[in-house]
């Protein structure tokens, strides 16, 4: 098998886990009104690679960090973030006040998405070193507070009546702050074991 085949195979295997996913999460979701809501930005996601796939191809490696990152979204559109089996699990294990699944996800949001922009800006812009972690850091910042608005603004404007179930704030009041922090220290964990990563093999 060459290369290129091997990376079609591949690409296939992340299109099939996907749809494997998304359909079991279809199937008799906690609140089917939350559900479409939150599969909204997986619509959108899915058609910004789809359409930009010609003109950018990621690497494998990002695809696959795509892939993990929506199916742990899909799997809280299927319960409501708020009402995760995972979130509760981890909440009695670890004697939490609530359930965090909503927090793991924008952990993941940052540890899963910096590579592939890391990746996206070094192709675009030749930048390397620093700048390269920095401006790549910047940038999951900048996603991050952004999705949060426009959270807030798609609760409010399609279904005020599902923005608790929907923004997942479960009674805090920093909710929003709390979820763009997390997502920068994942990304600051996964620039860090990147650049580790590549000295290492140097």
């Amino acid at each position: 098998m060459n290369r290129q085949t091997e990376v079609h195979v591949q690409h296939g295997l992340i299109v099939v886990f996907l749809c494997v996913v998304w359909l079991w999460a279809a199937i008799a979701p906690l609140s089917r009104e939350d559900w479409l809501l939150e599969n909204l930005l997986v619509f959108f996601f899915a058609a910004l690679l789809l359409a930009t796939y010609r003109y950018f191809a990621f690497s494998v490696r990002s695809y696959w960090l795509f892939a993990v990152f929506l199916a742990l979204h899909i799997y809280g559109s299927h319960y409501t973030y708020a009402e995760t089996p995972f979130g509760f699990w981890l909440q009695d294990s670890l004697a939490l006040g609530r359930n965090h699944y909503d927090r793991l996800v924008h952990f993941a949001f940052g540890a899963l998405l910096a590579y592939p922009l890391c990746e996206l800006l070094q192709n675009r812009t030749g930048l390397s070193g620093r700048w390269l972690n920095i401006f790549s850091l910047t940038l999951v910042m900048a996603m991050s507070n952004l999705y949060e608005q426009v959270e807030m603004l798609a609760a409010l404007i399609v279904s005020p009546e599902l923005g608790t179930a929907f923004l997942g704030t479960q009674g805090d009041e920093w909710d929003a702050q709390k979820d763009a922090g997390l997502a920068t220290l994942g990304a600051v964990l996964a620039l860090l074991l990147s650049n580790l990563g590549a000295m290492r093999r140097a």
